[in-house]
């Protein structure tokens, strides 16, 4: 069986999170979120992405400062997955894409029903990212039809935006590309390889997995501006959606590259007390610097947009701790 080595961003918090336990299945705890102390799990993302970065940072800080309380980071298939585990009772604490996140609470699209989930936190934004193989002859969206793409892992906030995308593109996710379901990592091995010509990725910057393959294949591989679908998109779905840019610098690319941004939340049930909710807030922010050391993106994290949560309910508790914090 061949061995995928990781990037250096994931191994490098390895070792902060095996010291939470950042891993897989939740194991029973008597004690639980709704106790004066207990296990906490945090739902996070692929390996390779910021959500499984950040989680495990965030779960390293929860465990040293909240007292009672031990937090681990379990890998995922993010946003809708996360949103569906937080509200089977697998997970106490989930990352999600805003626009998902606005589906759960509206009980739209992935989900037949409103779920019971507010918002611990806005977070950073996630910056849409389309890399395609330089040679497959693709400057846009639209041009990704009958070509080879992965849309992001089943059940994910990537898979979601993915699929708008290129139904506003006027393509039929279903009909007119060659759709492989691949988590980024995955997806990273395919392009490495050629068995797919692009790949969606909805995450902050620098995420570890395209940074190593922008790395591997240099100029065997380009992101693409996607704005041009922005308006269709604000016109379906709001203002959740707006225009963002990637820098060259975060890839080391020949230019800026015009993209669309989500917000990202941070999710509980809400059930959580508030008490429990409002340590958990004001602990993001007191050691955002532990974060920021894990990944840039978390410099994006803010109290000026803390409760820039709508249309997705911020948790009282949330609210008393960043009014507090300001």
């Amino acid at each position: 069986m061949r061995t995928r080595r990781l990037p250096a961003a994931v191994v490098a918090i390895a070792a902060a999170c095996s010291l939470v336990a950042c891993g897989g299945q939740r194991e029973p705890d008597a004690g639980g979120a709704g106790t004066e102390g207990g296990r906490l799990t945090i739902a996070t993302g692929n390996t390779t992405g910021v959500y499984y970065q950040l989680g495990g940072a965030m779960a390293k800080v929860i465990s040293d400062k909240v007292e009672g309380y031990r937090a681990t980071a379990s890998e995922t298939g993010a946003s809708v997955q996360n949103v569906q585990g937080l509200v089977a009772g697998n997970y106490d604490v989930a990352f999600s894409l805003g626009d998902t996140a606005t589906d759960a609470v509206k009980g739209q699209n992935s989900f037949q029903q409103p779920q019971d989930v507010v918002a611990l936190t806005r977070l950073y934004p996630n910056y849409t990212q389309v890399a395609v193989r330089a040679s497959a002859g693709i400057t846009k969206i639209a041009d990704l039809k009958g070509k080879r793409v992965s849309t992001g892992s089943p059940n994910s906030g990537t898979e979601v935006i993915a699929r708008r995308l290129l139904t506003a593109a006027g393509l039929d996710p279903a009909r007119d590309i060659t759709a492989q379901r691949l988590g980024l990592p995955e997806s990273v091995d395919a392009m490495k390889s050629g068995s797919i010509d692009a790949l969606v990725w909805s995450g902050g910057i620098p995420t570890g997995g395209i940074t190593d393959l922008t790395t591997s294949l240099g100029k065997d591989v380009k992101l693409i501006p996607i704005t041009d679908l922005l308006p269709a998109l604000q016109s379906k779905y709001g203002t959740i959606y707006q225009e963002g840019t990637i820098p060259a610098a975060a890839y080391k690319q020949p230019a800026d590259v015009a993209t669309i941004i989500v917000p990202n939340v941070l999710l509980v049930r809400k059930n959580m007390p508030d008490e429990l909710a409002e340590k958990l807030t004001k602990v993001i922010y007191e050691n955002k610097d532990a974060l920021v050391q894990v990944n840039a993106a978390a410099k994006d994290i803010t109290l000026e947009t803390a409760a820039q949560t709508d249309p997705v309910p911020l948790h009282p508790g949330s609210k008393k701790a960043i009014d507090s914090l300001k």
